[in-house]
């Protein structure tokens, strides 16, 4: 296909919701698109040419979220392409079509059809410049999501993932090193490596458990590859063996674990469909907390499962208040169509879900404020990203400064910095000190050592 001139280039916006898996799933589209000439911007804007919505379906609150964005775009852009992708759109495409009014709802499978769908619609209307907005820089140039395996065949009792991606499916290593290594060429500094069960990577390739498929997929990239930063994006506790945590003796690997519990109480976990105790779990953390230096931990957890008793709860919250998470993701229990917890007896009211949610959410606080506090004053490298009036610092004031526009960036264990804009040079990592905390992160100070190694 020709590819558009500089000074007739549409724009569309990909809306993302959900996993890192649906992130790596927009960078895809958008690396597609913009190839072919087309401007991308990750947020909603009036007056575009198209809109892509890739949906979450986790909670009926994502199935609400992905509904909402696609009308928000069709009162902002009534005229736009809007494509409705992702996990939601698996559930009932006919019926989600007539509800929300997209003009396409495509299914998981048919993501890799997106981008070419929108530029032959393209080639045909002809010249749909006209009016559109200016987008901020292309952000895919910081941080890549690079998918190393999708689908799940662990059938969890509570979740639609199997039923949304399908069963497991792992990216051959040399296609994944392909990928790593193009990311480095377009100056990417991190990649993060995503998919529904990242621990059973290569068990569909005739891998055992015992071989350990994301250990050998690690090593060729550390061996074969030279990107600063390499982080994973989700691990189970089965997952964890000290043969696996020797490779964080490379500092590439970034000191960051998300180890999901969804339940403290071994009594939930069985009917759940875990495959680990609670003491499992306990020695799972402790091993990655004594193998890895300046680790953060962080996890999901669903409050209100089916027959989850007051005591199991507090199993719950006894054992998250025990584990310092660094943050944690707190939903309450959502019943969802084809899973196993759907004809459960023992379901929750909404208002007991609720407030055990409440409980849990204020665990949460104090955890992430205590493991903040705990790097207070230590030196990070942080991977800056482009300046950005949207987030959440925008409107305070840095000590010693009027109001101004500020920046951040991620330290390799996961924590969100923030520091005037003037000061940090979009992607770059530079040796910062930790000063403060502030909203959901910290603050920081650029070294003036600009060129530190990481």
């Amino acid at each position: 296909m020709t590819k558009i001139a500089s000074d007739e280039r549409p724009v569309v916006s990909i809306l993302t919701l959900g996993c890192k898996l649906n992130q790596s799933d927009s960078e895809r589209i958008a690396r597609r698109l913009a190839g072919e000439g087309v401007r991308v911007v990750d947020r909603m804007v009036p007056g575009v040419w198209g809109v892509i919505v890739n949906s979450c379906s986790v909670t009926h609150v994502a199935d609400r979220k992905a509904r909402r964005l696609v009308r928000q775009a069709r009162k902002l852009s009534p005229d736009a392409q809007i494509v409705l992708t992702g996990c939601y759109a698996e559930t009932a495409p006919a019926d989600i079509a007539a509800m929300t009014g997209a003009d396409f709802v495509l299914r998981n499978l048919e993501k890799p059809q997106i981008a070419d769908r929108l530029l032959e619609k393209l080639a045909k209307d002809g010249d749909p410049a006209a009016g559109c907005p200016t987008p901020r820089a292309n952000p895919l140039r910081t941080r890549a999501f690079v998918k190393i395996q999708e689908g799940c065949n662990e059938l969890c009792a509570f979740c639609i993932v199997p039923y949304t991606r399908g069963r497991e499916e792992s990216v051959p290593i040399e296609d994944v090193v392909q990928q790593v290594e193009a990311r480095e060429t377009e100056g990417v500094l991190e990649v993060v490596l995503t998919g529904t069960q990242l621990g059973n990577y290569g068990r569909d390739l005739g891998w055992t458990r015992e071989e350990q498929g994301p250990r050998w997929l690690l090593a060729e990239l550390l061996a074969r590859t030279s990107v600063p930063r390499i982080r994973l994006s989700s691990l189970q506790a089965q997952d964890i063996s000290p043969e696996l945590l020797d490779l964080w003796r490379d500092e590439r690997l970034c000191p960051h674990f998300h180890l999901p519990l969804q339940s403290g109480s071994d009594a939930v976990l069985g009917p759940m469909r875990r495959r680990y105790t609670s003491a499992e779990y306990r020695d799972a953390v402790s091993l990655i907390r004594e193998r890895v230096p300046n680790v953060a931990v962080t996890t999901d957890v669903i409050a209100g499962f089916p027959g989850e008793t007051a005591a199991d709860f507090e199993a719950t919250l006894s054992l998250c208040q025990e584990m310092g998470f660094a943050a944690m993701h707190c939903f309450p229990y959502s019943r969802r169509p084809h899973t196993g917890a759907e004809q459960m007896r023992g379901h929750l009211p909404p208002s007991i879900r609720r407030e055990r949610l409440e409980r849990l959410l204020a665990v949460a606080e104090r955890s992430s404020i205590a493991f903040r506090q705990s790097l207070l004053g230590q030196t990070a490298m942080v991977l800056w990203e482009a300046p950005d009036s949207r987030l959440p610092s925008s409107n305070f004031l840095l000590p010693g400064a009027e109001r101004q526009e500020v920046a951040s960036g991620l330290t390799g264990n996961y924590v969100r910095v923030y520091t005037r804009a003037i000061a940090a040079r979009q992607n770059s990592l530079r040796r910062t000190r930790l000063t403060g905390l502030h909203a959901d992160g910290m603050l920081g100070e650029l070294s003036e050592d600009a060129n530190g190694k990481h």
